[in-house]
């Protein structure tokens, strides 16, 4: 038997394809992992139109219980639902590979992200380099890494794509320091704290990979009936209302003449 491993896109249960829809539907057991993305519709609504139950697996369910989930798949097929497509991150790496140690053969059903739905905003994908992720900022913690990398990104003309930080099922840093684990409410990082704090980190480096003036590019619920993409300088993009997430932002690097004018399509119109 099988581990499937199935991707379902970015907006709701209706973006599964047709491959990994049939397979849900022959699955004993069928996990949606909730942590590295989420998808706008509640679980219950998968349920409802793969007809099976499904449990959600948080982050911790995932790191340390991966093996009782693996459980029994050696004799009957097992779903692992999975926001975007299924190597938009590590952790479904580091999943794949238990199962194989443990001898269940893995099926991967691909679907789309938004590292290719970025594409959307005009800027060609073939032109970006490294993506980096934005965490949110404490008062305490305020990670740079990042920079570097958007900064080399720039130096040879490459576009960045920026996800920003989810945060579902975080425990707080009081109740760690107790020994405890108090969960805070789902948080996720908007458009404007991703500036922000990029504007922030820009004044302490001082080296130039961005500037309020450059022109990038804002995208919110990409690949939703109502997903939106504004271009426009950094320092205009903090007054635009992206509304509910996710939201991304582009850092686009030497802009070919193509890629100018879709952008312009996208540009903010004043006056």
């Amino acid at each position: 038997m099988v581990l499937h491993i199935i991707g379902l896109g970015l907006h709701d249960e209706k973006d599964i394809t047709v491959r990994g829809l049939e397979i849900v539907r022959q699955c004993s057991r069928v996990y949606l992992e909730n942590y590295t993305s989420i998808l706008m519709v509640d679980s219950s609504k998968l349920e409802e139109f793969y007809g099976v139950s499904v449990t959600v697996a948080d982050r911790e369910m995932v790191e340390s219980e991966s093996d009782k989930m693996l459980e029994g798949a050696d004799k009957t097929d097992v779903a692992f639902l999975v926001v975007g497509d299924p190597f938009g991150a590590t952790t479904h790496n580091d999943f794949q590979l238990r199962a194989r140690e443990l001898g269940i053969p893995v099926n991967v059903i691909h679907n789309a992200s938004i590292m290719n739905a970025v594409g959307a905003c005009g800027l060609q994908l073939y032109r970006f380099g490294e993506a980096i992720s934005i965490v949110f900022f404490i008062d305490t913690w305020k990670p740079d890494s990042w920079y570097s990398k958007m900064l080399e990104n720039r130096r040879r003309g490459l576009h960045t794509l920026c996800l920003l930080d989810i945060q579902v099922k975080e425990p707080s840093w009081e109740s760690l320091a107790r020994g405890t684990k108090d969960y805070q409410p789902p948080r996720f990082m908007s458009v404007r704290t991703a500036i922000e704090q990029l504007l922030e980190v820009e004044e302490s480096r001082q080296e130039g990979a961005v500037s309020s003036d450059l022109v990038c590019v804002g995208l919110a619920r990409v690949g939703c009936p109502d997903q939106r993409i504004v271009a426009g300088t950094l320092a205009e993009l903090l007054d635009v209302e992206f509304g509910p997430p996710l939201h991304s932002l582009c850092i686009p690097g030497t802009v070919h003449s193509v890629e100018e004018e879709m952008l312009n399509m996208y540009k903010l119109q004043t006056g």
